[in-house]
């Protein structure tokens, strides 16, 4: 039974691993982008396990490329040897990256995506120094960690990083919110070059950002904010890093990678999540001068894996094949709009945000800009009682994250949207 289960979690694992629900759910079977509990209660997905069943559950064409992997026998090898799953793999994402001459070294994480790239451009610049941004998220690996803007995910002070902090894209609150969207990216490039002159000693390494930050409750600046830091970063010779691990693969509906959103190509890129589908793998791209900067011998025990590449290859073939990036922006918008429509102009709701399907609805005390993280845990809970499954996020936990499959039908929208407007509306105290 679940009450077992969760007591024998408790027994057993560390009380810093939070558990969603005020009655914790173990998700036994699913099919498409739907998911059974262990009472049999079925869940509509918008989470997809925080944005990485991109496709959805139970797809065959991605269990039969894992069955035939399986079926030979080999589920390691460890990266001494050659893996045609993992070097076929490569092959599409160094092409789909935008990177010149790209090289590709695959982890299991976006954590160790990260702490990839950080270890390479700090080689590349001889330089401990990094740019990061509030309010981001990076992972839980100890550099990882040093550059994650949010107090609520640095589970340590400690950092083996020099780190100086640009400001986010945040539009609800901060010194740039009140900006309009060209004057905030004058803004910015402002910050970016006092920064420099102020807060580092001048060969820094990289600057690290994510184009919509997902832990960060979905924030992200204006377009073309990415244009005029690497303007500033190229002058200095400094790398930029994009942490695609929530934004990649046409997630955003308008582009394949957030970064292009801003009419840049990064040095190195991060990718995790959706790729694998649920299988354990992420990895970093860059250009080969820059990746190939590690001095010593350095190589991931399980990252590439076969099981893991073999998910990937079929995952990515589906991607493109089924043109799930034009599906994201038809069904994103039809969230989008509806909610806007639907809730946006409470006095409860600061903003409804995002791309594609991408989204998060922000919560606010009535008339204020205060965070209201207690009627946000009400609409999570009441969505699940209407049988949706959501997120939550954001610097203050008021942040409602919706992620779903990139599968997700024009049908299943509307119905997420009906229970979504229902759980706001109710939880917020508003008649329908």
């Amino acid at each position: 039974m679940t009450d077992d289960l969760l007591a024998r979690h408790r027994a057993v694992l560390p009380s810093w691993m939070p558990l969603y629900y005020a009655e914790p759910i173990e998700l036994v079977s699913g099919s498409g982008r739907r998911v059974t509990d262990a009472q049999g209660r079925s869940y509509l997905d918008f989470f997809g396990g925080v944005l990485t069943n991109m496709i959805g559950y139970d797809i065959p064409e991605i269990r039969e490329a894992v069955e035939r992997q399986l079926a030979t026998g080999i589920a390691h090898t460890s990266t001494l040897y050659l893996i045609r799953q993992q070097v076929e793999l490569a092959e599409k994402i160094a092409q789909r990256s935008g990177i010149p001459d790209a090289r590709v070294f695959f982890t299991n994480s976006g954590t160790e995506a990260n702490e990839a790239a950080l270890l390479v451009a700090t080689n590349h610049r001889r330089s401990h120094q990094i740019l990061a941004v509030r309010n981001s998220y990076h992972g839980r690996s100890y550099a990882a960690m040093g550059v994650t803007g949010n107090r609520n995910w640095s589970a340590s002070g400690l950092n083996p990083l020099q780190v100086a902090w640009l400001h986010s894209g945040d539009r609800v609150r901060g010194l740039l919110a009140r900006l309009s969207a060209d004057e905030q990216v004058d803004a910015a490039v402002e910050d970016l070059r006092e920064v420099l002159a102020t807060q580092t000693a001048g060969d820094v390494a990289a600057l690290i950002a994510e184009p919509i930050q997902g832990v960060g409750g979905f924030v992200h600046p204006p377009d073309g904010l990415f244009a005029g830091w690497k303007k500033v970063l190229d002058e200095h010779g400094i790398l930029f890093i994009a942490d695609e691990v929530q934004t990649g693969w046409g997630r955003t509906g308008e582009h394949f990678w957030g970064y292009q959103a801003h009419g840049v190509t990064p040095d190195l890129l991060t990718f995790a999540k959706g790729i694998g589908n649920g299988f354990a793998l992420a990895g970093v791209v860059g250009r080969a001068e820059v990746l190939e900067s590690v001095p010593a011998i350095s190589f991931s025990t399980f990252g590439g894996n076969p099981i893991s590449t073999a998910a990937g290859n079929a995952v990515l073939d589906y991607l493109i094949a089924h043109d799930l990036q034009a599906n994201a922006a038809r069904v994103g918008a039809i969230l989008a709009d509806g909610l806007r429509a639907a809730v946006g102009e409470l006095d409860c709701v600061a903003e409804v945000r995002g791309k594609g399907l991408m989204l998060g609805v922000e919560f606010v005390r009535p008339g204020s800009s205060e965070p209201d993280p207690a009627l946000t845990n009400r609409v999570f809970e009441a969505a699940r009682d209407g049988g949706l499954l959501t997120g939550k996020g954001g610097l203050h936990g008021n942040v409602l994250r919706m992620g779903p499959p990139l599968t997700l039908t024009e049908e299943e929208a509307r119905e997420g949207l009906a229970i979504l407007v229902d759980a706001i509306r109710s939880a917020a105290g508003v008649a329908a």
